[in-house]
């Protein structure tokens, strides 16, 4: 008899019949377990049958997927995948509009599951919807409700990496590229129009140039300027999509004014200005609030827009190079406003290199003979360079003030312009980080970086100031550079945690954040993490740590009670699917199960149809270990991804895999289930929660002896009396 753990208990369903209770033996060949099913029923040629789960998803059961079944599940008996793939083949060129406008109902649906997928596809099914997409004839009764499910069954088709992208024509690029514009008002037809676009893009060189061609700003402006933000998702989606894909030779532009150029056409150049301002008018500062997947696509032009700057991050100077070192003497011309040059005569020469040599001091540069040399380290190489210009450019005043200034004080005093702006500019790229891939997962965009067209530039601009400042209320010297560095980053990247809506807000959140402040923002968190180090109050925490490690574990557990919304990944592309997983009041039972989009609240048990007993779970695997992280190409091993990455494992090979959407929740849910299994909550989020909590409840406990020191060690114990021959008289 098969031991208990291999038998599934199940309802199966059948049209016009009693739904059928059995029990299913999982190691037993599927094709016997339906063998045996159509035979209750009297049912011939088994081999055209299969079973599907009975809820919205009818997704088929296959011998790779049956391990998914759970103990009380509802399956319905149904159709093959094969058979179900010629039938809808055929009804959706039925001559009859409303049968067809049915069929392709259907087929959007059923093209959700890769098992019909492959089946339908087999049958040069891509090719029949192509056809049908690039001719629209076939289309013409319904001809809006009949693009919207054909195209929807095209995107969830090509969603399985089935079929490569680059067998599609030109034909049908331009169809596709002209829905975008002609269905402007039709959501449906118009959202999956820019999905099938991005995926282009995303999956094929050949196709970005094609879709390139297609597609202008000016077709894209006005789905910007929508109200619909699942629209103006998909738009910066393809705008993302154009700017990642593009090639190398187009990367050479670093500002948001010739962002668009090289991504689309050069007809309408007003209008591709125009575009930085409309996403943070009609995006960033539309009164609604910004939904994850929005946040997630203004990131990746974020740090795509930043990459920008690579080229010349990367890029050394050429002391030899004439145009470069112009440059310099242009700043060195704004600085000192050098009227006229010395004769060009042997002893005017070596007066003019002395005169050369002692403004390039004075500009701060760390070889004062040929300051082209500080630029030969990458990064920042020629980016530094050019930060330094548009400042004296830009900010006149404010370089000429901090240039004189500095050249005015004692030599160990001044802040050296030319080393401190090379340094800063590293440090602003590596803040920004400058030159890396965009992640999968991050929603950390800062709208002030969308507020003016040369935005990095400005950046550097209030920082360059604030270094100076930070510099003259540390009273530091040239020893001090490293120091003083490290307080500017502190000083930026609390600023920017604080997601200023604009860079005036940005430089209003730096003149809090003075070096006094800082230094006093550093002692209080120092307090905090350490506390007293006194053995009495290292005693009082240890007595009062199981409390606090109880109280965060059922905030963990309640956490899962209220359930997470997990989004659905894979390699091809960032998917809008859903699904959801929260834990039963009882902590008994683990519900999850599909959704259609995001949910705005929690997602009752009941909507969720499968479950997992916290008994049947083995154990909780994080990062490499997940066996969807050891899946070959898994997300491409995005180190973001594996950070967030973890499973359930449980019987013998099950396995329920989630991606957190951040790293709070992913602390959050390894943290709770660590706790239903008995093990200790070790995440980075637990000691942080341990140490705030810890250090609020001995504050709390030490009120009432606020000023008065307590001793290192507990008083001595006195010595035994001579005897014990005395009693306290009470008259």
């Amino acid at each position: 008899m098969p031991p208990p753990a291999d038998i599934v208990k199940v309802a199966i369903e059948w049209p016009g019949a009693f739904p059928k209770l059995m029990e299913i033996d999982q190691k037993k060949p599927l094709s016997s377990i339906i063998k045996e099913v159509c035979d209750g029923w009297s049912l011939a040629n088994h081999d055209q049958f299969a079973l599907q789960h009975a809820d919205s998803s009818n997704f088929y059961i296959t011998e790779k997927n049956r391990n998914e079944i759970k103990n009380g599940a509802i399956l319905r008996l149904t159709t093959s995948p094969a058979q179900n793939a010629q039938q809808l083949h055929e009804r959706i060129q039925s001559s009859s509009m409303d049968a067809k406008l049915e069929a392709l109902k259907d087929l959007a649906n059923y093209s959700r599951d890769v098992t019909f997928a492959q089946e339908f596809i087999n049958l040069d099914g891509i090719s029949l919807l192509t056809q049908m997409v690039e001719s629209g004839t076939d289309l013409s009764a319904h001809f809006g409700d009949m693009l919207s499910f054909t195209l929807t069954a095209f995107v969830e088709l090509m969603d399985h990496g089935i079929v490569s992208w680059d067998t599609f024509s030109v034909a049908f690029i331009k169809k596709i590229a002209s829905y975008v514009n002609k269905f402007a008002s039709d959501i449906s037809i118009l959202q999956r129009s820019l999905a099938i676009l991005e995926s282009m893009v995303l999956n094929s060189h050949d196709l970005y140039q094609k879709v390139a061609q297609e597609i202008t700003i000016g077709q894209l402006i006005p789905h910007l300027q929508g109200t619909d933000q699942e629209i103006q998702t998909y738009t910066i989606a393809v705008i993302n999509a154009l700017f990642l894909k593009a090639p190398d030779d187009k990367r050479q532009v670093s500002c948001w004014v010739l962002l668009s150029i090289y991504i689309f056409e050069m007809a309408n150049i007003l209008a591709q200005k125009q575009l930085r301002s409309i996403i943070l008018t009609h995006v960033i500062r539309a009164q609604r609030a910004i939904n994850n997947e929005m946040a997630h696509q203004l990131y990746v032009l974020q740090v795509l827009t930043f990459n920008l700057l690579e080229d010349r991050m990367m890029t050394e100077m050429d002391p030899q190079d004439q145009a470069q070192r112009d440059i310099i003497f242009e700043l060195r011309r704004i600085a000192f406003d050098a009227e006229s040059e010395p004769n060009n005569s042997s002893g005017s020469i070596e007066k003019r290199k002395s005169m050369y040599t002692r403004d390039y001091k004075k500009l701060g540069f760390i070889n004062h003979v040929n300051p082209a040399m500080d630029f030969t380290q990458t990064p920042p190489g020629m980016l530094a360079l050019d930060n330094m210009l548009y400042f004296a450019k830009h900010h006149q005043d404010a370089y000429i003030r901090i240039v004189l200034e500095n050249s005015s004080r004692e030599d160990k005093h001044e802040c050296p312009f030319g080393r401190s702006s090379i340094e800063l500019t590293k440090m602003l790229c590596d803040i920004l980080k400058v030159g890396e891939l965009p992640s999968e997962t991050c929603n950390d965009f800062h709208p002030m970086f969308f507020t003016h067209d040369r935005s990095f530039e400005e950046f550097f601009c209030i920082c360059i100031q604030l270094l100076n400042k930070t510099w003259k209320e540390m009273r530091a010297t040239s020893e001090d550079f490293n120091k003083v560095m490290q307080v500017v980053k502190e000083q930026i990247m609390r600023a920017l945690t604080t997601k200023p809506s604009s860079l005036d807000q940005f430089k209003s959140k730096l003149q809090n954040l003075s070096y006094t402040e800082i230094l006093k923002i550093r002692q209080s968190e120092r307090m905090n993490q350490e506390d007293f180090q006194s053995r009495p109050i290292l005693e009082l925490k240890e007595k009062i740590q199981p409390e606090i490690l109880e109280l965060i574990k059922q905030q963990r557990l309640n956490r899962l009670v209220e359930g997470t919304c997990f989004r659905k990944l894979n390699s091809r592309r960032r998917q809008d699917k859903f699904w959801y997983c929260r834990l039963s009041p009882n902590h008994k039972v683990l519900h999850y199960g599909d959704l259609e989009e995001s949910p705005q609240g929690e997602v009752p048990h009941d909507s969720l149809q499968d479950k997992l007993p916290v008994a049947d779970i083995k154990a909780v695997v994080t990062g490499k270990d997940c066996p969807h992280m050891k899946e070959k190409g898994a997300l491409k091993q995005n180190k973001e991804v594996l950070e967030l990455a973890f499973s359930i494992l449980y019987d013998s090979s099950g396995q329920l895999n989630f991606i957190a959407p951040d790293k709070h929740e992913y602390c959050v849910w390894t943290d709770g289930l660590n706790a239903l299994l008995g093990k200790d909550m070790l995440s980075d989020l637990t000691r942080n929660d341990l140490d705030t909590l810890l250090s609020m409840e001995i504050k709390l406990r030490l009120l009432d002896l606020e000023n008065i020191q307590i001793p290192d060690a507990p008083p001595p114990i006195p010595k035994e009396p001579s005897n014990y021959d005395f009693v306290y008289d009470c008259n």
